[in-house]
């Protein structure tokens, strides 16, 4: 199977500035730890896609192939399409999507979810999932809910606690015993050629209302795959208080 992955790594993060150079451990930044990791998922190629100057050198320095893009992107897919542009990758080549942030994910996962699209082959997007076990996670609105159907496609991706469980939530919440809630796992798999279409699709209502973006490829009829992942995920990085957490893990480590 053969694979390429790419690393969208935002200089400007609006919640923790310069977050791909944080150092980690031993002189180790946060997006050489992310890249590390990746080298071990079997991908044949792994780019790193950033707008920053120094973030492009840091990289090239420890040995990354890097593309410099463009600073106005929206989101990490649109910034995926144009390194699929840059580097005119083939339609039917099977992109894996790694967030910068994600210095502790199992390269099990990234192969995983490359390997669930490239076996579905009337699919152009997946992604996983893991069990939610209590009822906080259910209804915390930085933990998205997927539902999916009996061929694990997707219904929805939402915020809210879905489904409602109307005989468990009324008095005091608790987790139903006839439903097994997913957390949605931010890992994609997409073909570059469906990439370059989704950046042509305006946002839809419910992507706006959500802050969702996987919902707009529902919206337009498009499925996703949703596999159940194989090993926990570890913590991503969005805030200070994960990069202390992470930065405990590896000292640990």
């Amino acid at each position: 199977m053969s694979f390429t992955v790419i690393i969208p790594a935002r200089f400007e993060s609006s919640r923790l500035p310069g977050k791909p150079l944080k150092e980690l451990k031993l002189g180790k930044t946060m997006i050489q730890c992310t890249w590390e990791q990746v080298q071990k998922s079997g991908a044949e190629r792994v780019v790193i896609a950033t707008e920053n100057e120094q973030v492009k050198t840091v990289c090239e320095a420890f040995g990354a192939e890097v593309c410099l893009t463009h600073a106005n992107h929206q989101s990490g897919t649109e910034r995926i399409a144009e390194v699929i542009e840059q580097l005119a990758l083939a339609d039917e080549t099977i992109i894996v999507n790694v967030q910068g942030d994600e210095p502790m994910l199992p390269p099990e996962l990234i192969h995983q979810v490359a390997e669930g699209l490239e076996t579905h082959a009337k699919i152009n997007m997946a992604t996983l999932c893991e069990p939610i076990h209590d009822v906080d996670t259910v209804f915390d609105p930085n933990a998205v809910k997927v539902v999916r159907n009996l061929e694990n496609l997707a219904l929805t991706f939402t915020r809210a606690p879905s489904p409602w469980s109307r005989d468990t939530f009324l008095d005091i919440p608790s987790l139903p015993e006839n439903w097994a809630y997913k957390r949605h796992i931010g890992l994609y798999a997409y073909r570059a050629g469906f990439v370059k279409q989704y950046v042509n699709w305006p946002e839809c209502d419910l992507e706006q209302v959500e802050k969702l973006e996987q919902l707009r490829v529902l919206w337009h009829g498009e499925a996703i795959l949703v596999l159940d992942a194989l090993m926990d995920a570890g913590v991503g990085v969005d805030t200070e208080q994960d990069l202390a957490l992470v930065r405990q893990y590896f000292k640990a480590k």
